[in-house]
């Protein structure tokens, strides 16, 4: 699908919020509703809009510790497991928020959020270092972000 100017528009103000609806959008952008509607229809048909969400103040809810795990995979040849293997069961455990394969030193990232350090610590410890497949870590702990 190729997107226009106008589909570039109503795609960054749902971006910036999702509660916008149809008629306010195509008032901002000056198109009728109907198109509008069938515009971001199609979106959810083509797979741009993936889902509906909501930014989260994670301080408010005690999550105060926002921070990086940088992972690098075992790859031994007696044990070797996929990469994907690893990642899925990272998901899986609590705090983890995001795990992404990258390039460079490292073979996955992962992005967490915990209450406090010892929280933090906990979870690299208990959780993350004992799933078969990682080596090693390396945590960089968010000081602020914009």
């Amino acid at each position: 699908m190729e997107l226009d100017e106008k589909d570039m528009k109503i795609l960054h103000l749902l971006k910036e919020d999702a509660r916008l609806t149809v008629a306010k959008i195509a008032k901002k952008i000056n198109m009728p509703i109907t198109t509008v509607h069938n515009r971001i229809k199609k979106f959810r048909q083509e797979d741009i809009i993936k889902n509906y969400t909501i930014n989260l103040n994670y301080h408010k809810l005690g999550k105060h510790v926002y921070a990086y795990v940088l992972v690098s995979a075992a790859y031994s040849e007696n044990k070797r497991r996929d990469q994907e293997m690893i990642m899925k069961d990272i998901q899986k455990l609590p705090y983890v928020e995001e795990v992404c394969t990258v390039t460079g030193a490292n073979d996955i990232i992962v992005r967490v959020r915990c209450t406090d350090i010892e929280e933090l610590n906990e979870f690299l410890i208990r959780q993350l270092r004992p799933v078969e497949g990682v080596e090693k870590t390396q945590t960089l702990i968010v000081l602020d972000s914009v």
